[in-house]
């Protein structure tokens, strides 16, 4: 009998009780379960249950505990306990489905809940004392890292065709890269490709950002290259010096960052395809740009702060192909803290406008190229 032991299994003891007490079933599922099973964190709790989303609202007025109906016509009631939210949906099948939004009508088994699930390793669930169900023998593919589709892989997908990437990024955080990517499930994604045309670019742009966020997403982003999934969502990307950029960040101890790693892929703009926000679409055009610049790490760290400019000096690294050393780093973190001892005021009121603006760059510029050495009184002779 395999148990999970977890804080969360005591700490939501109220909520599951306030449904086991009532005669209904009460079981912790998906990510909560799998990442308790692996040593992971666990972030939201889900819960499901055989009772319909009205009888969990009377349930928790009647327990003394706050219900919201966050999705109640699609079986979800958000129940709140000494602060933390527990998501409770009932059981669920599909009826029927157009790839986006699917039509469920609510269920009476564990069964037919985990059947509608994506991966085997998600349909994993947890009784009241932590005690695992496993219907669909997804704690053997956990045990294994082996992200699998649920049944028939190519009607999992035709389900809900974000599940392409989601398969991608699963394979990238919990597969086990020795073995590689699971083959049906690759196929299965290469046949549904034109299904991503329905996807919104919002819900595209959050699975690029956790899948890029991944410790090493490289192989993953290989094979959604090989199958052709990378260059629907990204025209003309590439995961070559996206492969050599994750080296790059392991020895100089960086952390992954998926916004320097998109910068890696080859593409000039990523910003109505991934839907990026106007700071993050800024930032993009500054690594991409940076990557091809000639500035020393002193002057990046200057203009652009530590963090971009550690960021463009890890990419032009990988484009090199050489490591990215400490005393670099280093340089360009200094940078960041340096300030230019000549300012405005200094040349006011000899000079004004445009020709201010000039004498400030020309002033800036003999400065950096100095190392930042020259002092306000050599800077103004």
């Amino acid at each position: 009998m395999t148990k999970i032991d977890a804080p969360f299994v005591a700490e939501a003891g109220k909520v599951m009780a306030m449904l086991t007490e009532a005669g209904h079933q009460a079981w912790f599922v998906g990510g909560c379960v799998r990442n308790a099973l692996l040593g992971a964190p666990v972030s939201d709790i889900d819960i499901t249950t055989d009772a319909r989303p009205d009888d969990v609202m009377t349930l928790a007025k009647s327990a003394g505990l706050k219900a919201l109906p966050t999705g109640i016509d699609h079986g979800t009631v958000t129940v709140i306990d000494a602060g933390k939210p527990y998501e409770i949906t009932t059981f669920r099948r599909d009826v029927d489905t157009d790839g986006r939004h699917a039509t469920v009508q609510f269920s009476d088994t564990i069964a037919e809940d985990a059947a509608r699930r994506d991966f085997t390793m998600n349909a994993l669930y947890a009784g009241p004392d932590g005690t695992v169900a496993d219907p669909l023998g997804g704690l053997a593919d956990l045990q294994a890292r082996h992200v699998r589709f649920i049944g028939d892989a190519e009607a999992r997908i035709a389900e809900d065709y974000l599940r392409i990437l989601r398969f991608f990024r699963f394979t990238a955080i919990y597969g086990n890269p020795d073995d590689g990517i699971d083959a049906e499930g690759l196929a299965a994604c290469a046949s549904g490709l034109d299904g991503l045309e329905h996807v919104s670019a919002e819900r595209i742009g959050a699975e690029m950002r956790k899948l890029l966020g991944a410790r090493d997403p490289a192989p993953s982003m290989a094979s959604m290259r090989s199958c052709g999934a990378l260059l629907r969502i990204l025209p003309g990307a590439g995961t070559g010096l996206l492969t050599v950029l994750i080296h790059v960040e392991r020895t100089a101890a960086l952390a992954p960052d998926w916004l320097r790693r998109l910068a890696a892929l080859g593409v000039d703009d990523a910003t109505d395809a991934l839907r990026l926000s106007r700071a993050e679409s800024r930032q993009f055009e500054i690594l991409r740009n940076g990557l091809q610049g000639t500035e020393t790490p002193g002057e990046l760290g200057y203009r652009r702060g530590g963090k971009l400019a550690v960021d463009i000096l890890a990419l032009r690294a990988a484009a090199s192909e050489r490591t990215l050393v400490h005393t670099v780093v280093a340089e360009a973190l200094a940078g960041a803290e340096k300030s230019c001892p000549v300012t405005a005021k200094d040349l006011m009121p000899t000079l004004s406008g445009k020709a201010l603006g000039d004498r400030l760059k020309q002033v800036e510029s003999r400065w950096i190229a100095s190392g930042f050495t020259l002092t306000k009184e050599a800077l103004l002779k």
